[in-house]
């Protein structure tokens, strides 16, 4: 008779016991309510023990939230129509604030990185959110932490934008856009290569002119090369050494013509006089036959 009392008896305070054990793990924080009521006391990791019936221990995870952004249909300031997503990185600083502010923290900084990710890519152009995606990306974090650390006991770690989709038709803008770009420096490029080449090329030249059996030997070079090619047909450039002495023959010629005075008095202008050209209508007209 006894043991029928004693063994209820023991199976009920087993069941409290168990009931009143709480393990909290390492990356956890336990935060303690009695009957309603927050103590100050935060439970830290291991294993606690609570009043069965009265109290209620809300365990919170320290760890870093990695959460995903849905993709979000916005519009830039200079009016192009996207679709963005990103990923939030955070945590909880304050347990009790997470606990006690904020019904459920994790649905309610999804909803705070949604409304922030339009308003700050409305505010940028298309060319910053391309080019400067770490300025956005750092304006989207202190978005988002200002109206959830102090009163929700959370810290943004980091936003990154994942993905930005754009229209078809500014891709195709885009695309011709790039390459333009890649065109004009190609042009760039072999302008500068020409106007290299011909400075070069200048001052080979005056080096030549200055030194003439340089440009003799260059010559002799080029012979050689056209040569080697096995061709059936050789062609021998004009000697430039020549070109120069007719050159200097036929100017001095013409000067020593020139000084000479004109024979028997007549005049050096071999220029017909017009006084001297019959006209046409002066003349005779056969009678028709």
């Amino acid at each position: 008779m006894v043991a029928l009392i004693v063994i209820p008896i023991v199976i009920i305070v087993l069941v409290l016991l168990g009931s009143g054990v709480r393990l909290v793990q390492q990356y956890e924080q336990g935060v303690l309510l009695r009957f309603g009521r927050l103590l100050p006391t935060i439970r830290q990791p291991g294993l606690r023990l609570i009043i069965p019936f009265a109290d209620r221990l809300r365990k919170v995870s320290m760890q870093t939230v990695v959460m995903g952004i849905p993709a979000q249909g916005a519009i830039t300031r200079d009016n192009v129509t996207l679709t963005v997503d990103a990923v939030v990185y955070f945590r909880v600083v304050d347990p009790v604030k997470a606990v006690i502010n904020v019904q459920d923290y994790v649905r309610a900084v999804s909803q705070v990185a949604q409304t922030s990710l339009r308003s700050v890519i409305g505010r940028a152009d298309l060319d910053t959110l391309l080019s400067d995606r770490d300025r956005i990306n750092e304006e989207l974090r202190a978005v988002i932490d200002t109206p959830t650390e102090g009163p929700w006991g959370l810290h943004i770690e980091r936003v990154e934008v994942k993905d930005v989709a754009l229209p078809e038709s500014m891709k195709r803008s885009m695309s011709r856009q790039a390459e333009a770009e890649r065109e004009r420096r190609a042009r760039v490029i072999a302008a500068d290569g020409e106007f290299q080449a011909s400075a070069k090329l200048a001052q080979a030249a005056r080096v030549m002119a200055d030194t003439p059996s340089a440009l003799q030997l260059r010559l002799l070079q080029t012979v050689v090369d056209v040569a080697a090619e096995k061709n059936s047909t050789l062609v021998m450039p004009f000697p430039v050494e020549l070109l120069r002495f007719f050159d200097k023959t036929s100017a001095s010629t013409l000067a020593a013509a020139a000084e000479a005075p004109a024979p028997n008095g007549h005049e050096t202008d071999s220029t017909l006089k017009l006084d001297t050209v019959p006209v046409l209508k002066d003349l005779p007209v056969p009678a028709p036959a």
